[in-house]
């Protein structure tokens, strides 16, 4: 090879490299991962609540124990879907300014129900009804916070620390009133929708660990997938992420994880 060809080789080389090397990530080095719970045993009904303050507003609601919601076809709301794992790398795309996430007062009850939130990412607590509340966020690593909010106000809160688990919201005003926050370090967490299926985008391909809490059960210690049933120690799964679309299908969770 002359020595002109060799130079220009390396150059070539040494421009794909740096195109490589800029490149933030490759697209098969992210999967999607996805899932559906299911409650296991005769869909239950949810208990009324009554309200006994400002109930010329709040009496006007049909209010409902929002403990454990489960849909007529079985799906199960609410059930909280993390990643575990120290330092996990994260999607570029995810990195960007993180806009606000919005828990309402509204109806004499939080809306959402659990909310997912990262470290640094605002909290936005708005009041929706027309009578006073307050958000009550009983933190463990975090600073505990209290915001009074009032009727068509809102309130902003932002967390410095990750929470193990959700801490949960109340307002002393309407102690029937209950909700929960999840505060994570990354965008890798989901909550189940009325129907009982997540969704997680853009999670590093290869090994990670899960974690499965819900309000009623707790760590979630077991799961059946087409009938077979799969224990999981303090609700701590392990699954191996690919490249591309993750369906770890339709996961039935026993009545009796429900009976504390």
């Amino acid at each position: 090879m002359s020595h002109v060809h060799r130079v220009r080789f390396t150059i070539g080389a040494s421009a794909t490299l740096a195109m490589l090397l800029a490149s933030p990530a490759f697209a098969d080095d992210w999967g999607t991962l996805k899932g559906r719970f299911k409650f296991g045993g005769a869909v239950p009904t949810a208990a009324a609540l009554k309200a006994d303050k400002d109930v010329e507003v709040c009496g006007k609601e049909k209010l409902l124990n929002e403990e454990l919601v489960v849909g007529a076809d079985g799906g199960i709301a609410n059930v909280v879907v993390f990643v575990r794992d120290k330092d996990v790398k994260v999607h570029p795309d995810a990195a960007a300014a993180k806009a606000p996430v919005l828990m309402d007062n509204k109806n004499c009850r939080f809306e959402p129900h659990v909310a997912f939130v990262q470290i640094g990412q605002p909290l936005t607590l708005k009041n929706s009804d027309s009578v006073g509340h307050n958000s009550n966020i009983a933190t463990i690593k975090n600073p505990p916070s209290n915001s009074l909010i009032a009727a068509g106000a809102e309130s902003n809160v932002t967390f410095k620390a990750e929470e193990a688990i959700p801490a949960q919201v109340t307002c002393n005003i309407h102690p029937w009133m209950k909700g929960w926050v999840l505060v994570r370090p990354n965008p890798y967490g989901a909550v189940s929708s009325a129907d009982g299926s997540f969704e997680i985008k853009n999670l590093p391909a290869g090994d990670i660990e899960l974690q499965l809490w819900h309000e009623k059960a707790g760590y979630i210690g077991e799961i059946s997938v087409k009938g077979k049933s799969e224990k999981i120690a303090k609700g701590r799964k392990k699954i191996k992420v690919a490249a591309g679309d993750n369906d770890l299908g339709e996961m039935v969770l026993d009545a009796n994880l429900f009976k504390k």
